[in-house]
């Protein structure tokens, strides 16, 4: 944030609550205004783009191993509400080679109210849709995939390449699972339908352990979904590792890494991954990057008892 947008932002803030001194009360935006935050690795820019937030209630069912009281105490700890948990959705949109690189999409305008802000992010970076050379996506829940095409069902990116996950597409493209989906899959599927059900979008299936862009390694981090994928991006030495949704909201499951939120398909496996993959971050002090921590959504993990705690991007500082 610059000291002109502080100021461009002057009017907007005191128009908000001109009704208080008794002139006209200004009219409440038809959207939030944009969120991105840029910082850069090496020569490789990252922005993160803020889609949105939704709150979710919370119930027992919300964290399927653990007591709701001790969920509830550490929602408590972290300052949190107690009966709802406030879900940031973030995607990233790279710079590697000269190429515009988008990593997940949000909804675009299929959400729910308060997301959408991705695409009002590159338009306040200065990147058309159009400009988007590739979208990467991490796997195929709704709030990664739905942003490919506009509720009209044109598509979002009409020039970008799409990959994704080998094992992932293996599952969700399946002719026959897709035509009688188990029931608590369905919303999925459809949302799997509404995305890639028509022929003018021809995704490009990506391998774990390889490079799936120069600079763009992809990690097997299975158990969220069956073929769920991190990411590691290396520029010129300097790393940043792509956590997609290894944990859901930080103050829950990077405290608790051995606790399995609902949206986990395979329990056991996520918890497995999650542990490699925090080891990892810190044990080798990689920044990181995640999907639903609080924007900018990206900082290092550091070991803390049986767990682990997520320390926030300094803002305005880049990562180590």
């Amino acid at each position: 944030m610059t000291r002109r947008t502080l100021l461009a932002a002057g009017p907007a803030a005191a128009g908000s609550t001109a009704g208080l001194g008794g002139g006209p009360a200004a009219q409440a935006p038809a959207a939030p205004p944009p969120g991105i935050y840029r910082y850069a690795l090496g020569e490789t820019s990252v922005t993160a783009l803020h889609e949105g937030i939704a709150a979710r209630p919370l119930d027992a069912s919300f964290v399927r191993n653990a007591p709701f009281a001790e969920v509830q105490a550490a929602l408590d700890r972290a300052f949190l509400p107690k009966d709802q948990l406030p879900i940031t959705f973030t995607p990233v949109l790279l710079t590697l080679g000269g190429r515009r690189v988008l990593v997940d999409t949000g909804f675009a305008d299929n959400g729910p109210p308060g997301t959408g802000g991705a695409l009002r992010g590159l338009e306040a970076a200065g990147v058309a849709p159009g400009l988007v050379d590739a979208v990467v996506i991490s796997h195929f829940h709704p709030d990664h995939i739905l942003g490919l095409r506009r509720k009209d069902g044109s598509l979002t990116y009409p020039n970008a390449r799409v990959l994704v996950p080998e094992p992932e597409a293996a599952f969700w493209l399946d002719a026959s699972r897709m035509a009688n989906p188990p029931e608590p899959l369905k919303a999925a599927f459809g949302a799997v339908r509404k995305t890639f059900a028509q022929q003018d979008l021809k995704p490009e299936r990506y391998a774990w352990g390889k490079e799936v862009l120069p600079g763009l390694t992809a990690l097997d981090a299975r158990g969220h979904t069956p073929g769920h994928t991190a990411f590691v991006l290396d520029a010129g030495g300097r790393r940043l590792v792509l956590m997609s949704d290894v944990t859901n909201h930080p103050a829950l499951f990077v405290r608790h890494p051995d606790w399995s939120a609902v949206f986990d398909m395979d329990a056991d496996q996520a918890r497995a991954t999650r542990h490699t993959m925090l080891q990892m971050a810190a044990s080798e002090r990689l920044p990181v990057a995640f999907y639903h921590a609080p924007f900018p959504a990206a900082g290092h993990i550091a070991k803390a008892g049986d767990g682990y705690e997520f320390v926030p991007l300094q803002w305005g500082v880049a990562p180590a």
